[in-house]
């Protein structure tokens, strides 16, 4: 079970960090990510994070995310500094089974959490 919190509401240049608590199994072993969908748009990747901490960004947010994850309480984490309006979106943790996020599936997923940056 994955349980994300630390979303809300931010003005542009402010920061958030997401948290994604995980229960049921040991995550460190799979490629974990947060993805993101705001209203009218296709879900995207933000960050990826294999089993052997290789992280992935897209040039979108490249530079302003950073994904990191706490193996002593199972939790992934999400920095979002420099938030933009267009970083206004849905985000969700999701993990896939394979260790090394290459064209994952995303077997399991959180229930999301909301994030709004006003400019």
């Amino acid at each position: 079970q994955l349980v994300e919190s630390g979303g809300g509401s931010v003005q542009a240049g402010g920061s958030l960090r997401l948290s994604c608590a995980a229960s049921g199994d040991s995550y460190r072993r799979y490629c974990m990510g947060w993805l993101r969908q705001a209203p009218g748009k296709e879900r995207e990747a933000v960050a990826t994070i294999n089993a052997y901490d290789v992280t992935t960004y897209p040039d979108s947010v490249k530079g302003r995310f950073t994904i990191s994850r706490d193996d002593a309480d199972n939790t992934l984490y999400l920095q979002m500094n420099n938030l933009e309006p267009g970083d206004t979106a849905t985000y969700y943790c999701a993990a896939d089974t394979s260790r090394w996020c290459v064209l994952p599936t995303w077997n399991n997923w959180g229930q999301g959490t909301q994030v709004t940056v006003s400019s």
